[in-house]
């Protein structure tokens, strides 16, 4: 998927665990690893505008855009 979640970079620089920012962002630690690891299809502006609310970042922090490998390898 060309959009990459860089919610593990985050948790890395603030010292965070995935449960401490799952309670504080109210969403369930499962569902929070999927986003983690970029396996969600989707992501609703409130838990987005919450994960920027406890990290104190932009959303541009969070997501980024990345080319997909059209070459075939």
């Amino acid at each position: 998927m060309p959009i990459a979640v860089d919610i593990d970079v985050m948790l890395a620089k603030r010292k965070m665990s995935v449960g401490e920012l799952a309670d504080r962002v109210g969403i369930t630690p499962a569902n929070l690893a999927v986003l983690k690891n970029g396996r969600a299809k989707a992501v609703r502006f409130t838990t987005l505008a919450a994960l920027c609310e406890v990290f104190k970042c932009q959303p541009g922090d969070l997501l980024r855009w990345e080319a997909e490998d059209t070459t075939g390898r």
